[in-house]
């Protein structure tokens, strides 16, 4: 596989990554550079260890994991989502959101928006890719991730500090919503 095709899956897998990021960041304050990388590490890390770990399972446990892995990603985000309207509609509380900067928050919201690149890890291994290129390709996977992490990170503080509030509400929603998307798009396709 091409090193342009891997950026294309990288780009295509990172987009709830972005989006989470960017609501993160809309709600998430007193954050400082080096908070910052460890939240795009914490991304990167999931996405591209994810598509690594997809490779090791290979094609035998396919049907397992694609049985599941929707439900999981739904519930992880839909507890995020739900958790920010909650707290955005409760009178006199202040600004939260995501906190990407609890750990627990930052691991749900990573490994919810990896579980696509554990399927694509395995679409790896059945087109016989060799380790040395999965090493390559989850690293490709991992940079495109942080970059996209940087860039929601980036915009949401821009938005959060325009709409305030507010960011909450909408940020829960989209979460939310991007459960739901990833959930129906599995449950639609069966």
């Amino acid at each position: 596989m091409s090193f342009w095709m891997v950026l294309v899956i990288a780009v295509s897998l990172c987009f709830d990554t972005l989006a989470v990021s960017m609501v993160g960041g809309a709600c998430t304050s007193g954050r400082s550079r080096g908070k910052d990388l460890l939240i795009m590490a914490s991304f990167a890390f999931f996405q591209g260890g994810f598509a690594l770990l997809g490779w090791v399972l290979g094609h035998s446990v396919l049907e397992l994991i694609s049985r599941f892995d929707h439900w999981i990603a739904f519930i992880l985000l839909a507890w995020i989502g739900l958790k920010m309207v909650v707290e955005a509609l409760r009178p006199g509380r202040e600004e939260s959101g995501p906190d990407l900067l609890s750990p627990g928050s930052l691991i749900m919201a990573s490994i919810a928006t990896s579980i696509d690149a554990l399927a694509v890890g395995i679409s790896f291994a059945m087109m016989e890719i060799t380790f040395a290129t999965i090493l390559l390709d989850s690293l490709l996977i991992a940079v495109v991730t942080a970059i996209a992490a940087a860039i929601g990170l980036y915009g949401g503080k821009r938005l959060g500090d325009k709409f305030g509030r507010r960011c909450n509400l909408i940020g829960g929603i989209v979460l939310f919503l991007i459960g739901l998307k990833i959930l129906l798009e599995h449950l639609l396709a069966s």
